[in-house]
This record gives C-alpha cells, sequence and structure tokens, in this order.
C-alpha cells in the first residue's frame, strides 16, 4: 500500500471558520465606529444650534462627559445631546433655550446607577459652571457608569 503524501495548501475548516468569524467582527466593529461618529456629529450639530449659555454648558459638559466616561455613546434624544450605554441613554444635557426655561438642566435616567438610599437626584438646574459643578458632574457621571 502506498502511503499519501500529499499535504493540503488550504485552510482547514475550524481555520477558515476563525477567519470568517474575525471578519464579521471587523465589519461590525467598523459600523459601530461609524454609529459612534455619527452620534458624535449629530451632538455636536445640537450643540452648535444652541445659543448663548446654553451652548457653552453643553459644550463643557459634553468635554466632561465623554472624557470621564468614554464608554458612553455621543447621541442626540430629542434633539438634546445625551450619552448612552447599551443604546440607553444614561445623562443627557437640556438646554434652557428649547423649553423657554429659566435654567439649563443636567438629567441621569434610571440606568444610572445614582442610588442613594430612597430617595436621590437626578436632575440638576445649571446656571453656572465654575471648577466646582465641573467637579460634581465628573464625580456623577463616574458614579452612573460604575
Amino acid at each position: 500500500m502506498a502511503a499519501s503524501n500529499t499535504q493540503s495548501s488550504g485552510f482547514t475548516k475550524h481555520e477558515r471558520e476563525a477567519m470568517n468569524a474575525r471578519a464579521k467582527e471587523l465589519a461590525a466593529e467598523k459600523r459601530a465606529d461609524k454609529k459612534r461618529a455619527d452620534g458624535e456629529k449629530a451632538v455636536l450639530e445640537a450643540i452648535e444650534a444652541m445659543s448663548g449659555t446654553d451652548k457653552t454648558f453643553a459644550l463643557k459638559i459634553h468635554e466632561l462627559v465623554t472624557s470621564t466616561a468614554p464608554e458612553l455613546w455621543p447621541k442626540t434624544w430629542y434633539g438634546m445631546p445625551a450619552y448612552a450605554r447599551d443604546g440607553k441613554v444614561v445623562c443627557f444635557f437640556q438646554s434652557a433655550g428649547k423649553f423657554d426655561a429659566r435654567y439649563a438642566t443636567l438629567g441621569f435616567n434610571d440606568t444610572a446607577k445614582l442610588d442613594d438610599g430612597n430617595m436621590w437626584p437626578t436632575s440638576f438646574a445649571i446656571v453656572g459652571l465654575t471648577e466646582a459643578e465641573q467637579k460634581l458632574i465628573v464625580d456623577l457621571v463616574r458614579r452612573a457608569v460604575a
């Protein structure tokens, strides 16, 4: 009996499956990066449409949230800047001008982990953003995503 000395120069079934899985992962990552970039663009456009202190506050909050919790994805929510995890909004900015309100608002949805006893604030009026308020925002965002 003659032994077969032929060797396959192709990939094994398992190697092909692994390569196909990786190609799908890369395509999904590319779509996710595009979606994140689209969300970032939409948020910056929403902020650009604001005026006065609303615009100043929204820009600073955008900077604080994205640098503190880069895992949150920027998106617009009811036309306002928002930041989400797994598609669910964790926190958002609401301009005073859009709703003819006395003050802008930084709000947190129930996906934020701000629980503290039987009652805790989830919405904060903003009339100024000194270092103290900026530190509080950073602390709140850290707690919200912890």
